[in-house]
């Protein structure tokens, strides 16, 4: 992008970051035009203190060549002699010195002048050996001589307190550019700050408020920018993802309530036959219809089993169904109470279980509240404890245990008196119609509906084992859930 598109009116609207790369280049300018003023400004005083030190230097040298006229009228009149070494030697010095100056250049010749005369009038009364003492007219020269040299003392005096004005003025100056382009770049950078503020941070914080709301699932919410930069360009992009993304789920929903409307119907067709079927065998069984000889016995009994497993099959395809269209999503969160949990899954064991077996249960003290679906849970246990007692050898202890996971997490485990599971069958016992060995004779859906279950709470559940030494399944459950916590209060 080169410096014209920049400035352009549609840059700045299109662009996020345009009018923050102006004002950046225009600080930049203004920190090099400070720091070219302060380069002109060191210039022009380095100058003025240069002409201020050569205004001193010819003061005094001013002052050496009054004092050399002094010296020569004192050896004039001590020892008649007429040195004069000293005084051409600082009047050289003196135009070299002032050479850009023509006044005091004027000034200088005058004192040759008047210096020269006097000379020679001395040198006439050296000739004629008269009085040692000045005349009238020598003194009138000497006089003026050194007047001469104090009007060049004083011009020097003048034109060094103009220097010095202006060494000072150039001072001042230096400072006030240094503070005027110090507070221009302050209002510059703050004025940067608040427009990348309106710019960018408040809309990355609407983006996140919006995009908090579109995770908890109200994909109604829209972002609502117009502006025609690049957020406004995300912002119109995300909204017609939500849009597609809330269509989607409508649709979702709507499947879903469509699916369940056909389990509660295939439910009901299902169990109904089955149902009436199982209360003839078993109404036949006791006799209900006349006496039933023992092979007959035997066919109905195979015939009321074969019935209960069909029972079970539906039953357990129907809440796998539900939990694959999204049951989860009405889980009755409640505290767990374990001690509960045992005796009602025992009892139901005991109460439909044909093998003889031994079951005992441990939970741990000061267990952490985990919140749950209690039916739903129990339904995992049962699950679990009945394909405990179905492997284990009779009267084999069957030994369940909850404890706490570290201080977030909860396990329970059931033990069972197997022959184990080979490792290899492991990975698969938690998947549709897979059974382990020794497992038999189920449909293969149970362990995965444990599965299920459990995931939807937030868990998750594994097995421990090796051939010859029996079993421990687990699952472990999240102490708590701000979902769970949420729905629980407001019961």
């Amino acid at each position: 992008m080169n410096l014209v598109r920049l400035f352009a009116p549609s840059t700045l609207k299109t662009h996020l970051f345009a009018p923050l790369y102006i004002s950046f280049a225009v600080l930049v300018l203004l920190i090099l035009g400070q720091q070219g003023l302060n380069l002109l400004i060191a210039f022009h005083t380095q100058q003025a203190a240069d002409l201020v030190t050569h205004t001193l230097v010819v003061e005094r040298e001013g002052e050496r060549l009054l004092n050399a006229v002094i010296d020569e009228e004192r050896n004039f009149l001590e020892t008649r002699s007429n040195a004069q070494f000293a005084f051409y030697s600082s009047l050289s010095r003196l135009y070299t010195l002032v050479q850009d100056n023509p006044t005091q250049l004027q000034q200088l010749d005058k004192i040759k002048n008047v210096h020269a005369r006097w000379q020679s009038q001395l040198g006439e009364r050296d000739l004629f050996r008269l009085s040692s003492r000045f005349t009238l007219q020598e003194k009138i020269l000497f006089d003026s001589l050194r007047t001469q040299i104090r009007v060049l003392l004083e011009r020097e005096e003048i034109l060094l307190e103009e220097r010095k004005h202006n060494l000072q003025q150039l001072y001042h100056v230096n400072t006030a550019v240094n503070i005027f382009s110090t507070i221009v770049i302050l209002v510059g950078v703050c004025l940067n700050l608040r427009l990348l503020f309106r710019r960018v941070e408040v809309r990355l914080h609407k983006l996140m408020e919006v995009g908090e709301a579109w995770r908890t699932g109200q994909m109604e919410v829209r972002l609502g920018y117009s502006s025609a930069d690049e957020i406004g360009r995300l912002a119109r992009v995300l909204d017609a993802m939500a849009g597609e993304a809330r269509y989607r789920q409508e649709s979702i929903e709507v499947h879903n309530q469509q699916l369940e409307n056909l389990i509660s119907a295939l439910s009901h067709d299902l169990c109904t036959p089955l149902l009436a079927t199982r209360n003839t065998l078993e109404g036949m069984l006791k006799g209900a219809f006349g006496p039933v000889s023992g092979t007959l016995r035997e066919v109905f009994q195979e015939y009321r089993e074969a019935n209960e497993d069909l029972l079970k099959l539906v039953e357990a395809l129907l809440n796998v169904s539900r939990y694959e269209a999204g049951y989860r999503t009405h889980l009755n969160y409640e505290p767990l109470n374990w001690e509960k949990i045992f005796v009602k899954t025992i009892a139901k064991i005991k109460a439909t279980s044909k093998r003889e077996f031994t079951v005992s249960y441990k939970i741990s003290q000061l267990l952490p509240t985990v919140y749950g679906d209690e039916i739903e849970i129990q339904r995992v246990l049962q699950n679990l404890l009945d394909n405990a007692v179905r492997v284990s050898e009779p009267n084999k202890e069957i030994f369940l245990k909850v404890t706490p996971v570290g201080e977030a997490q909860v396990q329970l485990s059931v033990r069972d008196r197997g022959s184990g599971i080979a490792p290899q069958e492991k990975e698969q016992l938690f998947h549709r119609f897979v059974q382990g060995r020794g497992r038999r004779g189920k449909c293969g859906l149970g362990l995965y509906l444990c599965r299920q279950i459990i995931e939807a709470h937030g868990g998750s559940i594994g097995v421990e084992s090796s051939l010859g030494e029996g079993s421990i399944f687990w699952f472990i459950l999240p102490v708590t859930t701000d979902k769970a916590r949420s729905e629980h209060e407001k019961m």
